[in-house]
């Protein structure tokens, strides 16, 4: 029985292959669930001027528009806390995340989000 889950976010980098993670999402969802997909750049990271990753993201564009969802990208330095406080705004009871390499009880970046967002469940996607 899936749990009761009404705001998923999809976090992506800018590549093709983060469409598991939508994919993912999916399977989570149920009817009348929204699916939000974030992509955070870093304020100096230019992907718009790198083919392969623009490419990518817009690829994710169109799966995301395929399923109703947006795939929102915003520019910050502090990664962790933009995500947060989107989680936040759209009241996400789910996080789905990529694996990154190395233990979660090493990974910053999964640590820093579930400790700020405790009462988020979050679903990470093995490699």
């Amino acid at each position: 029985m899936k749990p009761t889950i009404s705001n998923i976010l999809v976090c992506v980098t800018q590549q093709k292959t983060c469409e598991r993670l939508i994919n993912k999402a999916l399977e989570f969802s149920r009817e009348g669930d929204s699916i939000f997909i974030i992509h955070v750049a870093k304020n100096n990271w230019s992907f718009l001027d790198n083919d392969k990753e623009g490419e990518a993201l817009e690829y994710l564009f169109g799966i995301a528009k395929s399923i109703g969802a947006n795939l929102t990208v915003l520019r910050s330095d502090e990664i962790v806390d933009t995500i947060v406080e989107y989680a936040w705004d759209n009241k996400i009871n789910l996080l789905v995340m990529g694996d990154s390499k190395g233990d979660h009880s090493e990974n910053h970046f999964y640590k820093s989000l579930k400790n700020s967002l405790d009462s988020v469940e979050i679903h990470v996607v093995p490699n």
